[in-house]
């Protein structure tokens, strides 16, 4: 069992930290390096360190490191903190699950911006400002002639303020 100073455990902490914030802002290469790094400063059985690495089995997972992520999980099923062990077996059986396939209808397609190297002259020529853009079609109510709508037979109305008076007079009468 490797002692741990303090400093170290500082250092861990901030990564730890630095790496949970980068996972959660979609940065996983990033939250890796430094849950990486976290997991290499602190002591592997300890309460911190299996943090760590169920944090970092997530970052490999999204990252598309399935492999890595099944086998540090399945290490972690072996941790002597209990929460730590249970979240491993957990994490496990999702990783393990088979993957469904979703109909392509489902899914929306965001394209990779990342790949852009000149963006500025992208949306230049995406905006093009001597064309002018075709009118937008407004969709415009559509109204109803009055004089086609049957009201005779709507006597709903009339039995219906028949019904609120006579409840209306009843409570007044009740309350006298």
């Amino acid at each position: 069992m490797q002692n741990v100073s303090e400093e170290s455990l500082e250092i861990a902490r901030k990564l730890y930290q630095a790496g949970k914030l980068a996972f959660e802002n979609g940065q996983y290469r990033e939250a890796i390096e430094n849950l990486e790094k976290a997991s290499a400063l602190l002591t592997r059985n300890s309460r911190l360190g299996g943090e760590v690495e169920i944090w970092l089995v997530t970052a490999y997972e999204a990252a598309g490191r399935n492999e890595e992520a099944i086998a540090l999980c399945k290490q972690l099923q072996r941790h002597p903190y209990a929460e730590t062990n249970k979240q491993a077996r957990r994490l496990l059986y999702i990783l393990q699950a088979p993957k469904l396939k979703r109909p392509s209808e489902w899914m929306t397609e965001i394209p990779d911006l990342a790949a852009l190297s000149d963006n500025e002259s992208k949306v230049r020529v995406a905006v093009n400002p001597g064309k002018s853009s075709p009118p937008k079609k407004t969709t415009e109510p559509e109204f109803v002639d009055l004089s086609q709508v049957n009201t005779r037979d709507n006597r709903f109305i009339w039995v219906a303020l028949i019904v609120i008076g006579l409840v209306f007079s009843y409570l007044v009468w009740s309350a006298v």
